[in-house]
């Protein structure tokens, strides 16, 4: 089965997991432009608007979350995982696991940029997409 399934309620899926984020705590250039960050991007192609619950996990320490994103529907919604607060803030300068769970089907990429020591890198990462049935 396509990961970009389009059925009635949008394009995607409703679970996807990603296994190698970062959020660097260190920046060099302006602010906001140049802030070290992930970026949850995440197009809801459907007529709904979803919520997306998001759960952290880290090498040491408990997972935490859920923390919920609404996405318009037929919007895009780019969330940075550094300002993710409620229910506690996510930890920077550590490995962490994100689990994205959806209402409705949502197309899901983390994006990182990372300023420290005066470069700037830019990457993309895939996530694995899961059915609820895969589960």
């Amino acid at each position: 089965m396509s990961i970009f399934t389009k059925n009635s309620r949008g394009l995607g899926r409703r679970t996807w997991v990603f296994s190698a984020g970062f959020a660097p705590s260190a920046s060099t250039g302006h602010e906001p432009e140049f802030t070290s960050r992930n970026t949850l991007c995440l197009l809801n192609t459907g007529e709904r608007e979803t919520c997306v619950r998001l759960t952290v996990y880290y090498d040491d320490a408990e997972p935490v979350g859920p923390y919920e994103v609404l996405v318009g529907a037929q919007r895009v919604k780019h969330q940075r995982i550094n300002d993710l607060i409620e229910p506690a803030a996510v930890q920077l300068d550590k490995p962490y696991g994100l689990v994205v769970d959806a209402e409705e089907p949502v197309v899901a990429q983390l994006y990182y940029l990372d300023s420290r020591h005066g470069n700037l890198a830019v990457s993309h990462l895939n996530p694995v997409p899961l059915d609820h049935t895969d589960r």
